[in-house]
């Protein structure tokens, strides 16, 4: 029998005041949706870069469909995915955990790929009755903000990428002696390198973004390492500040799709002593240009 697909009169699209960022209300994610609703979407997911769904008690089959209508699922390295399900990962961190929370460092998902994914979507199964926010940079605003004479200088500079600093034989996590419930793959693939473009340029909204992030760039080509501190801890500085960031408070049931394209982030602890548990899969991007 073929599953009715999800009708949506009433979807509502509302942006954060600096447009970055909009909640979208008047869906059923838990059903297939329609063409024209799917396209609205994906257009509010293009203008806004990070969108959140609330009240989407959704299973995982029905994160799954939703995930592989906005595109083919990318691919998750180092860390062990749910089993019977080879495209999520469980983000679990347990009461009495102390190792630091996942994804504590200002970071664009899997930028060492060679294709680094363009969608991330988190669901929130259970969420702690403190902390736990998620923060988000606009690096397309942040891009936008610089000087011309400063964009003409970075704009033929490739960044090196590189898993080290967390996945590497030498990195955070090969170190860690805290117990963690997530299955961390410590590895020598993680120590590889590959560069990008520094300034990005998005294949759907045509806009320039930084793509460069603290945890993953380490490194820009032909530069020696001193040189490439000073531009890249300029430009780490400039786009965390205040005016480019979206803060994202989560609520029980709640799906957010962000695009690693042209936005950066970082995931707060401070609920030390509750469980929280998020669902996550990524959809597959294209080499950066």
């Amino acid at each position: 029998m073929t599953q009715a697909l999800a009708a949506a009169p009433d979807i509502v699209v509302t942006p954060q005041p600096t447009g970055f960022g909009a909640e979208i209300v008047g869906l059923d994610l838990s059903k297939p949706l329609s063409p024209q609703v799917l396209a609205q979407v994906k257009a509010a997911w293009a203008s806004h870069s990070v969108v959140a769904f609330p009240d989407q008690p959704l299973s995982l089959e029905a994160l799954e469909a939703f995930t592989q209508a906005i595109g083919p699922f990318g691919v998750d390295p180092f860390i062990a995915p749910m089993a019977g399900h080879p495209n999520v990962l469980e983000l679990r961190r347990e009461p009495d955990e102390k190792a630091t929370n996942f994804g504590a460092g200002w970071h664009s998902d899997w930028s060492f790929q060679k294709a680094p994914p363009a969608a991330t979507l988190l669901r929130s199964q259970v969420v702690p009755p403190v902390g736990g926010d998620t923060l988000f940079a606009d690096c397309s605003r942040a891009y936008d903000a610089l000087s011309d004479a400063m964009k003409a200088m970075l704009a033929p500079l490739r960044a090196v990428h590189s898993a080290t600093r967390a996945y590497g034989t030498q990195g955070v996590f090969a170190k860690e002696t805290e117990k963690r419930t997530m299955e961390i793959i410590v590895s020598s693939e993680a120590d590889k390198t590959l560069s990008h473009p520094l300034v990005r340029t998005h294949p759907v909204t045509g806009r320039k973004a930084l793509f460069v992030s603290p945890t993953y760039t380490v490194g820009i080509e032909g530069m020696t390492l001193k040189e490439a501190h000073a531009i890249l801890g300029f430009l780490f500085a400039h786009m965390t500040q205040d005016e480019f960031i979206y803060r994202h408070n989560w609520r029980k049931d709640m799906l957010l799709m962000w695009d690693n394209r042209c936005t950066v982030h970082l995931a707060e602890g401070g609920y030390d002593g509750h469980l929280r548990v998020m669902h996550r899969t990524t959809v597959a991007g294209d080499a950066p240009v």
